[in-house]
Order: C-alpha cells, then structure tokens, then sequence
C-alpha cells in the first residue's frame, strides 16, 4: 500500500511531497507527526530532501537507542520559517526572546545577537534524575567574545549547574556540576558539542568528534530553567547571551554521545544538501 493511502485525507503531505519524484517518502510516524506540525507553521511542507533527511535522523536515532533519551529538542534548521524551526522534535516548543525572521537561516540555523535574544528551552533542570542527563548543541559558528561563549546552560555558575560553551578556540562544560571542563580543541569548525551523565562521579563531554571523560562529582542545582543562547540564572534570569550560530539542541537523559553526534551531523548536511 502506498504511504499516502495510509494517511489521513487531510494530512498535509497525504498528496505526497513537492517535487517527489522517484525518491523515497518518509515512512516513521513520528517523522511524519513532526513533519506535518512543521507544515502548518510554516505554511507549506519541506521540500522531500529535507523530509528524507528528518526521517533517517528519527531512524537511525532510534536504532541506536537515542531517540528516546531526548526530551526536549528542536532542528533549528530545514523548516522554511522560523516558525517551524521552533516546532519541537520532541517535549514543548521553546519560548523565543526577540528572534526573528533575519537570524534564521534555512541551511545553518538561528544566530543569536550576544545581548537580548535567546529560547527558553521549556525544560526545568530538576526535569531530569541528577545522574541521567545530556545535553546537546550543533553549532555552525561560535560566539564573537568568550565572554558570551553559552550555547546552552542553567544553574548560573554555582553547584550543579549546566553549561554547552564554546570560545574561538575549545569547547567547554559543566554538567550538573560546578566545576567548567575544557573539551578537545575545536577551532572555528562547526560542529556538536555535548555532555552525558550517567554516574554522580564523572561524565562525558564530546567535541570535536571526540568523547573526553570528565571527573566531577554532579549535584542538584533545582528548578533552574535551561535556556539556549545563554545561561539560565535564578528567577528566570539569564546571563552570558551569545552570538553563536545554532542549528540543534537537545536535552533529556544519559545517553550515546557519538550516536546523536553522527545522527545529527547527517542530518544537518543532507539538510544543505537538499535545499
């Protein structure tokens, strides 16, 4: 049975994809789910590259068991709007603080300015066990100054806090612990940066395609909401807002940092290769 009969009159893409061709549909589920809410945001479906490319990372991520430590996560590229950029993979959208239309990028993602723009990720820092976390970022090119380095963060600076950061010239972390780790060096080339614990010892960091164990006892660090482009602080607050060039995040449980690092570096180059 063809996968258009399968879906429902109404469904966005029950027609099939613009331009389908010869090529494959997207056939997982909740590829399809994501896909249509992407459409009524942005007003029309992706083009059936890009559709392609979201179904394999929604396959493959759950073949190595990944798909289902993300709890909150966003392809903050490939969608035709900003609008559908903020349409979460997975867990509730992101609030936006002043983005619009100009810092989003179709093939690179959405650039922050380093003074008032940011997303609340939605996500409490408490949402997670102390010792089942990860945190995620793809990021195409790092923030101007290394006083405005975070990616993504909460907690502030203190005890148990979470920090994705990036200078000009390393990559840096905390997760959920106060102490902030310097990764593999990684220049100004683009790419994911990512934390995973799974022990209250230590954790592990990657950067760089390199996993580097981090020895650092975690902590609970509250109700602190996590934010990308910048740290969230105490009462809602945030601080070290960047200017970074983002196209993925996520958060969520302890899980393979290689697996969603391979996972999404497909994604995001079948993504520039397809627009």
């Amino acid at each position: 049975m063809a996968l258009a009969a399968k879906l429902p009159y109404n469904h966005p893409y029950a027609g099939g994809f613009p331009g389908l061709g010869s090529q494959p549909l997207p056939t997982d589920s909740d590829c399809l789910t994501y896909l249509a809410a992407v459409a009524a945001a942005d007003g029309a479906g992706v083009e059936v590259g890009v559709a392609t490319a979201v179904d394999a990372f929604f396959r493959d991520s759950k073949a190595t068991g990944v798909f289902d430590a993300l709890k909150a996560c966003c392809i903050l590229a490939g969608a035709r709007t900003l609008a559908g950029a903020l349409v979460p993979v997975v867990g509730d959208a992101p609030l936006n603080f002043n983005f619009i239309s100009d810092d989003y990028n179709r093939e690179t993602g959405l650039v922050g300015n380093g003074s008032n723009k940011f997303l609340n990720a939605n996500r409490l820092l408490s949402a997670e066990l102390q010792d089942d976390y990860h945190c995620s970022v793809y990021e195409y090119t790092a923030a101007s100054s290394p006083n405005s380095m975070t990616l993504l963060g909460g907690g502030g600076a203190g005890s148990g806090a979470v920090t994705l950061g990036r200078t000009t010239s390393a990559a840096y972390t905390r997760c959920r612990s106060a102490t902030l780790k310097t990764g593999t060096s990684v220049g100004d080339v683009a790419g994911f940066i990512g934390t995973s614990r799974a022990t209250g010892s230590g954790y592990s960091q990657r950067s760089g395609g390199v996993n580097t164990p981090q020895t650092d006892a975690s902590s609970d660090v509250g109700d602190y909401i996590t934010t990308v482009f910048a740290r969230g602080t105490t009462g809602g607050g945030r601080d070290s807002l960047s200017d970074a060039l983002i196209a993925f995040y996520s958060i969520g449980e302890s899980l393979d940092l290689e697996a969603l690092d391979l996972a999404v570096s497909t994604l995001l180059t079948a993504i520039g290769v397809a627009i």
